[in-house]
């Protein structure tokens, strides 16, 4: 099978050749690549062992509560008959969820045999890391992964110079008029075919959104199967009609009772904790913005939630690809928030990869107003305000509200439109000058 290179992957790389390396913990949904990306990296070993301990229960012997990290490696390599020499084989345990012992074992590993290269990783991770807040502060790296980016998506086509050419592009100089039509469509294909590696081969394949929309069921079958092991906490009904609530709210505050009516709100809230857990959708939370750190000020009566992947959205939602394909600009960028969506799934991918990115927004909580600013993220040591928009200036009164209230004076939109820059001069606050910086959505990937 045709392996499709990851932003991952020299992450991945960089930590085989550090001598000071520890055991490293990938984290991230399930089927987003996790496990193909270790194979991918066992290939710079001379030997891989890879065990399952969901498919191979009886190799959980091997993981006790008292572990001797070292025998355990000799009675898996005469098991297995793969030798396992430090700085030469790669350890790698699958689904390691299944056994908090292996979990514990892992910082084992770094202090009785730091040499040997040891990765985990687990569909359901975040449910057993739950009831085990300190299993390895200081011993054990984790890594977040999640579907392919807009990036990535390029690279699977081997667009590799288009894709130089728009991280080099910006509003000094701008991309050609065909690069940029060029990937404004890519962007709609994005929409339609999402980050889920299943989904980016099947579109590799056959270049049929039908066929990749089946890959989409699949893989909402497989996560809602899942739902039955959530800890029997929240009902399986419960979950999915949660998740669905999820896609439909997309891009705005999310509200309890349109998911569920007739269920207490506490309900919704565990079945939302539950799905985040699993990596299924991601908070975006309201913060007053004064400064950073952002979470400082966050605001738990107002979260947005994104559903973890675009194409598989659309999928759910039912809409019809002709709905994307065939859309005006504006109405493209509009489409029941799926740009502001997209936006912030991209930001949070291109985040630190060793680090659970956070995502913020800030809305006017004042009664009667409506003055919401999409993102806010840190830069440079200040919030930066990022309004995802259709094609012309208008609408931004919101953003220029919350700048104004924060002395800020640099912000992004995207949308769009090319690259490119204006200066905004407050008449409410003595024509003080506000810059912004337009970047097309399909490179929010250039902020960083």
């Amino acid at each position: 099978m045709t392996y499709f290179r990851r932003h991952i992957d020299e992450q991945l790389l960089k930590w085989k050749e550090n001598p000071r390396h520890k055991p490293l913990l990938i984290r991230g949904a399930r089927q987003v690549g996790k496990s193909t990306a270790v194979r991918e990296l066992a290939k710079q070993f001379r030997y891989f062992v890879e065990i399952n301990l969901e498919k191979q229960p009886d190799l959980l012997q091997m993981f006790p509560e008292n572990i001797d990290v070292k025998k355990t490696c000799e009675k898996l390599s005469g098991t297995l008959g793969i030798p396992v020499v430090p700085g030469e084989t790669l350890l790698f345990i699958d689904e390691i969820q299944v056994s908090k012992e292996a979990i514990m074992s892992l910082r084992y590993f770094k202090e009785d045999y730091p040499d040997l290269h040891v990765i985990a990783a687990g569909s359901l991770l975040e449910f057993a890391l739950e009831e085990l807040p300190s299993f390895g502060v200081g011993r054990i790296r984790s890594l977040y992964m999640y579907p392919f980016s807009f990036d990535e998506f390029l690279m699977a086509q081997n667009l590799d110079l288009m894709l130089d050419y728009k991280k080099k592009a910006n509003s000094e100089e701008p991309l050609t008029e065909k690069a940029h039509k060029d990937l404004i469509e890519q962007l709609r294909t994005f929409y339609l075919v999402g980050g889920m590696p299943a989904a980016v081969t099947e579109w590799m394949e056959t270049h049929s959104y039908l066929e990749v929309s089946h890959i989409h069921t699949d893989i909402i079958q497989t996560y809602e199967d899942d739902f039955n092991k959530y800890k029997k906490r929240v009902s399986p009904v419960m979950l999915r009609q949660v998740l669905r609530s999820v896609a439909l709210q997309a891009g705005n505050k999310f509200v309890y009772a349109e998911a569920a009516r007739d269920v207490h709100s506490s309900v919704v809230r565990e079945a939302l904790h539950l799905l985040t857990l699993a990596g299924l959708v991601t908070p975006v939370k309201h913060t007053n913005g004064n400064g950073l750190p952002l979470g400082a000020e966050e605001n738990d009566s107002y979260v947005k939630y994104l559903f973890f992947d675009l194409g598989v959205m659309q999928t759910l939602l039912d809409i019809p690809a002709a709905d994307i394909l065939m859309a005006t600009d504006v109405d493209f960028v509009n489409k029941g928030g799926a740009s502001e969506m997209f936006a912030g799934l991209e930001m949070q991918k291109y985040r630190e990869c060793f680090q659970k990115p956070e995502l913020h927004y800030w809305n006017n909580t004042a009664k009667g107003s409506l003055a919401e600013v999409d993102y806010l993220r840190p830069r440079n040591g200040k919030v930066l305000p990022i309004e995802v928009k259709a094609n012309t200036q208008g609408g931004m009164q919101s953003l220029w509200i919350f700048m104004r209230k924060r002395k800020l004076h640099e912000a992004v939109r995207t949308s769009l439109e090319h690259f490119g820059q204006f200066d905004y001069y407050d008449p409410e606050d003595n024509f003080e000058q506000r810059h912004v910086n337009i970047i097309p959505l399909y490179a929010l990937s250039n902020l960083g």
